[in-house]
């Protein structure tokens, strides 16, 4: 593969002969390998449902932790990873940061068929799997590069939604693939059931090696290297200087932070809930990665902020209506009022991302969709850890949805004062300590981010 040594997806003309080209091949290399570090990322909340089942006897809150743990990892490890692109590159590091899944892997799959496992053992494996969560930002900050800002939105929410379609493919293929003894001749004997049949437990981690090492060659060969990519670790950090960077990581923790945390949590919730409804716990993860790329294409039609602006209100009033409904002990308005409560996440990931490269130049912008998306993760280990605390606690989750509504209310305010009202700051800023003062807004600029 020729090596790119100029990239200008702002000049139409390369764009329309060269760009869109390349643009499209890394993203479409890119979305699967980010799929698989969701994956590999969330695989303790399908694990842990079934860990005392299998002979283990750990307790609620060991659970949530275990189901908790690689969010506060992975969340952690994003700051390095939006770095990492700007440093080796955009291919070099995708191919290295798919590999490394391998040893999670490796290690839970092995872990799971002893139940005199140590629990610290299962908690250093959940951590690891924290190298899967870390893999969202390098992959984001990448792809930015590579799209003009028309298209930013779309291609965002399609390497986004696709990717955080992991979840749910690993919350719905799991049950499945628990049950098979098609692996046994390599994986390992079956845990017997109270029921008298059989589960393959580490068939959950062993499953994915080989689509692992696939999809780590096939972006070796499939994707660039670009040089408009290359930053210094201080240029990155020069976000923090950026009072909008720290507005649009508090929108994303909302959207975001609430879709990945929520997907976490789920099966445990309904297991504790409503056990007998535990098998579709993956709807929740699917409806809300599905959503994400809707969120961008509508955001870059009507607008962020307003799209923004509408998945906040819905958020709150569908956390309402399912504490209405777990206090009720109805799992028919439960389960639509949840739903709700996901998509409306999902199209929200998706139209805070679009905002981003409105509001910031270009290389801003990268660093700005890495910090973010960085902050955000940390929704996967804080709001397991809530609903965990609030089930021990109390003896019912609805306390931690309590909390969550008052921090989305915190959200509407703040998107609707600086991105949506009349004369809000919306338009791009330099990366000056103090902003250069911002120029009117044209047509164009204020019909796609207002």
């Amino acid at each position: 593969m020729a090596r790119i040594s100029a990239w200008k997806p702002e000049d139409e003309q390369f764009w329309a002969t060269e760009g869109k080209r390349h643009a499209r091949r890394n993203l479409l290399m890119s979305t699967p390998n980010l799929m698989i570090a969701f994956i590999v990322w969330q695989i303790w909340s399908v694990v842990a449902v079934r860990l005392n089942d299998v002979g283990f006897a750990f307790t609620q809150d060991q659970l949530f932790t275990l189901a908790a743990i690689p969010g506060l990892v992975g969340a952690t490890l994003r700051f390095a990873y939006t770095f990492a692109v700007g440093i080796v590159g955009g291919r070099n590091w995708t191919v290295i940061s798919t590999l490394v899944l391998l040893i999670p892997a490796v290690g839970i799959g092995m872990a799971v068929q002893n139940p005199d496992t140590p629990f610290s053992v299962m908690l250093l494996l959940a951590a690891l799997c924290g190298l899967g969560g870390g893999n969202f930002c390098s992959s984001s900050a990448n792809i930015s590069f590579f799209f003009p800002k028309k298209e930013k939105g779309t291609a965002l929410g399609i390497n986004g939604g696709l990717g955080n379609m992991g979840v749910s493919v690993v919350q719905f293929v799991t049950p499945i693939i628990l049950t098979s003894a098609a692996f046994v001749p390599l994986f390992g004997e079956g845990h017997p059931l109270k029921n008298g049949t059989e589960i393959w437990l580490q068939n959950a981690a062993f499953v994915w090696i080989v689509p692992i090492i696939l999809l780590a060659i096939a972006a070796f060969f499939g994707m660039d290297n670009l040089p408009e990519a290359k930053q210094s670790v201080s240029q990155q950090f020069s976000v923090f200087k950026l009072k909008h960077n720290w507005i649009m990581t508090v929108l994303y923790v909302g959207t975001f932070g609430s879709f990945i945390g929520y997907s976490a949590a789920f099966p445990l919730l309904l297991k504790s809930q409503f056990p007998e409804h535990v098998s579709l716990a993956f709807w929740g993860a699917f409806l809300a990665a599905a959503a994400r790329p809707i969120g961008g294409w509508i955001s870059d039609k009507f607008g962020g902020a307003r799209i923004t602006s509408i998945v906040l209100v819905v958020m709150t009033l569908g956390a309402a209506a399912a504490i209405y409904f777990i206090n009720i002990k109805s799992f028919a308005g439960f389960l639509p009022s949840f739903l709700i409560l996901f998509i409306a996440a999902g199209l929200g990931s998706g139209s805070t991302f679009q905002m981003i490269p409105f509001i910031f130049p270009q290389k801003a912008a990268a660093s700005v969709l890495g910090m973010t998306a960085a902050f955000a993760a940390y929704g996967s280990f804080f709001i397991p850890k809530l609903f965990g605390w609030s089930t021990t606690a109390y003896g019912t989750p609805v306390n931690a949805l309590y909390y969550f509504i008052g921090f989305y209310v915190v959200c509407i305010v703040l998107n609707w004062y600086y991105y949506e009202r009349k004369g809000a700051e919306f338009t791009s800023f330099t990366l000056e300590r103090t902003p250069k003062p911002a120029p009117a807004p044209t047509p164009t600029t204020k019909s796609r981010l207002v």
